[in-house]
């Protein structure tokens, strides 16, 4: 009997309804499932971006405290460095005057001092002569 009943176009129908009740409830499923994310993804969207701005407001502190250190690290060895090189380059100049007055080469400074001398005992000399000159006519 049963497969007599199985076989029966009423069967036929009430199968096809079922499946199409079916169908439909997955669709509405489906179509509530979709809105469901479209307004939990704006809603997830916004906080991703909140935490992001928190995050990128952390770091942003941690990395300008590390920049930070970097140029007071890179500031300190430059001054270092000018200091060392500084010292050096007056050794340099001390060991290249010492050398020159052993060659009997005098500095440039002691020659301008020289000259001044020159021209002071010039003067001097010029004015003793025009006294002496002045003398003579008496």
């Amino acid at each position: 009997m049963s497969e007599q009943n199985d076989d029966k176009p009423e069967n036929d129908a009430q199968l096809a309804a079922k499946i199409k009740g079916s169908a439909r409830q997955i669709w509405l499923a489906g179509l509530g499932a979709y809105t469901k994310a479209e307004e939990d993804t704006g809603r997830f969207f916004d906080r991703l971006v909140q935490e992001g701005e928190q995050l990128e407001n952390r770091t942003r502190g941690v990395v300008e405290k590390q920049i930070k250190s970097v140029e007071d690290r890179v500031e300190g060895v430059r001054e270092r460095a000018t200091g060392t090189w500084d010292r050096l380059e007056h050794m340099f100049d001390e060991r290249v005057s010492g050398a020159l007055r052993r060659l009997g080469i005098h500095r440039r400074e002691e020659i301008d001092s020289l000259e001044r001398r020159i021209e002071a005992l010039e003067g001097e000399l010029a004015r003793l002569r025009k006294q002496a000159g002045d003398d003579e006519e008496e």
